[in-house]
């Protein structure tokens, strides 16, 4: 079984509630479909029902047992309202604005269903910018106890099961924070560790990497990896974790005993954590391109609940999928 059908698979014990608000998308509402009819969660569109119904019918997506709420016609509305006020009274946001936001905004109104607990989790981006969604998902969810930073994680899933687990490991961020300060990174191990456990069922065994194993070399560069390292030391986190270390001597056990023979990581971790974007986002697309790997992601982490970003390119069944996550990552 492929780590998508294990994932529906643990989604289908205990029905999470998903909203998907971008119901102009005939791609979501096809993907409403292929959720509920693989009963991975229960479903809610939101926008104006008779209009939802109606590309529905157009589109041939049978959505019968999703529920549909429209902000404009909602008997909660003022406590939304009301919440978002207080959540942006540094910022002075007037009872008129959070309003016109509330009952116009589908991303914003879908997010405070899932922090008031009408939903678990949300899932957007397929017609919308990435900053779209995170934007609302921080301004209204905002980040989990004890992380101050909204990061992101690929699920990289390896043909010849040679490195992490079983050729699973995942790789973070590499879609969302350019350059993490050492508390930043920080707070992605501790994220993805909880990405591993949560949703992938993996005892995470984290590398931080950098071009330095252990003091090989000397830079300012290394130093954030180092000190990122102390931070955890100093959290007293309750997942393994070692750096800085070379991607080779994470991910291969003859080169990791001879690099960094104390490590209970080296040359079996099963999470790496990038020291920035671009060195992230360039080995994920190497490890796809070059190994044939399949890419599950970008899983959006560290909010206090589940919002997770599509591509704009995605497909009915990145959606579905993607919903599938989400309602795995809900504790």
């Amino acid at each position: 079984m492929g780590l998508i059908e294990s994932i529906k698979e643990k989604a289908k014990l205990q029905l999470r509630t998903i909203v998907l608000p971008e119901t102009e998308d005939e791609r979501v509402l096809k993907a409403a479909q292929m959720v509920l009819e693989e009963k991975t969660a229960n479903v809610v569109l939101i926008g104006n029902v008779d209009t939802i119904k109606a590309d529905a019918a157009k589109y041939g997506a049978n959505i019968e047992g999703a529920a549909i709420v429209d902000p404009k016609n909602f008997d909660n509305i003022d406590k939304y309202i009301d919440e978002l006020v207080e959540l942006r009274r540094s910022k002075n946001l007037s009872r008129e604005e959070a309003t016109e936001i509330m009952t116009t905004e589908p991303r914003f109104f879908g997010c405070m269903m899932v922090r008031l607990g009408d939903a678990d989790g949300l899932v957007a981006g397929s017609n919308s910018p990435t900053a779209d969604v995170l934007k609302a998902a921080i301004q209204v969810i905002k980040t989990a106890p004890g992380i101050n930073t909204v990061s992101s994680t690929f699920v990289m899933e390896t043909k010849d099961g040679k490195f992490g687990d079983n050729g699973l490991i995942l790789f973070a961020d590499c879609a969302v924070i350019p350059e993490p300060n050492a508390e930043q990174l920080a707070d992605i191990a501790a994220a993805t560790a909880a990405t591993a456990s949560s949703v992938v069922g993996l005892e995470p065994r984290v590398a931080m990497l950098s071009f330095s194993t252990k003091g090989s070399a000397k830079h300012p560069l290394v130093d954030k990896v180092q000190y990122a390292c102390e931070i955890l030391d100093e959290r007293n986190v309750d997942f393994s974790f070692d750096g800085e270390m070379q991607a080779d001597a994470a991910i291969v056990e003859a080169i990791g005993a001879k690099k960094a023979p104390d490590s209970k990581v080296a040359g079996k971790a099963n999470v790496l954590v990038f020291p920035d974007l671009q060195s992230g986002n360039i080995g994920y697309k190497l490890v796809q391109r070059f190994a044939g790997a399949e890419a599950h992601g970008p899983i959006v982490q560290g909010l206090n609940k589940p919002v997770n970003d599509l591509s704009r390119g995605c497909s009915i069944e990145d959606i579905a999928n993607l919903v599938a996550i989400t309602a795995t990552q809900i504790k």
